[in-house]
């Protein structure tokens, strides 16, 4: 799968109207490889329970694989660089410490995911065996959110609240820790429910492994 492509299927799922059948479409894809998972999933199968016929699939999404993209890109869309420019930019305005900034882009988060539950459930599995649509991924987020994450990075090391690690490497541990509650909790576990707790364990375990020498309790 080429740059070209990815940018061109993201485009198009972000600027074209759907019409009711590639919605019916999509709605049935998602539901499907949540379930069933990619490769235990055919188009036939799909047309079937979309009600249209394979040739509409075919004519639209031209393979299984761009069906796929197609699926999960706008989700990417609406998950990375668009919660860069938008949920992190203005949690961090909000914010007045690190800490609060993690417990609200936390939450925020989470209340995406559980309204996009088997769309994150698909990414998830699929991103795992895909090692070329990982590297499409990550390169994508890193092209469009790193920059805005090292902003606000820079902003809270200047508190000297957090420890004064290369921005890359508090991303890292970031996605370790967040990504790691989202995975297991949400699609090994298959529970979205975390309480106020549960959000503040997790911000109080990334701020004791972040924060400088000095600051910790």
């Amino acid at each position: 799968m080429s740059n070209d492509i990815f940018e061109t299927i993201l485009a198009q799922g972000l600027t074209k109207a759907k019409t009711d059948k590639q919605k019916k479409i999509i709605e049935t894809t998602i539901t499907l490889f949540a379930e069933k998972g990619y490769a235990n999933t055919s188009t036939a199968e799909i047309a079937k329970i979309a009600g249209v016929s394979e040739g509409t699939i075919f004519k639209h999404y031209g393979t299984k694989d761009k069906l796929l993209l197609s699926v999960i890109l706008p989700f990417v869309k609406d998950f990375f660089p668009s919660m860069a420019k938008e949920v992190l930019s203005e949690t961090s305005k909000k914010a007045t410490s690190f800490e609060q900034f993690l417990r609200e882009l936390l939450k925020d988060r989470i209340a995406f995911i559980k309204e996009n539950k088997e769309i994150f459930q698909v990414v998830v599995k699929e991103v795992i065996y895909k090692d070329e649509l990982k590297q499409e991924l990550f390169a994508h987020f890193k092209e469009y959110g790193l920059p805005l994450w090292g902003n606000i990075a820079e902003k809270f090391k200047e508190d000297r609240e957090s420890i004064h690690l290369p921005t890359d490497r508090i991303f890292k541990l970031l996605s370790s820790i967040f990504g790691g509650t989202f995975i297991v909790r949400f699609v090994l576990m298959d529970n979205f429910d975390i309480s106020d707790d549960e959000i503040e364990d997790i911000v109080q375990l990334t701020m004791n492994g972040l924060r400088s020498k000095e600051f910790r309790k």
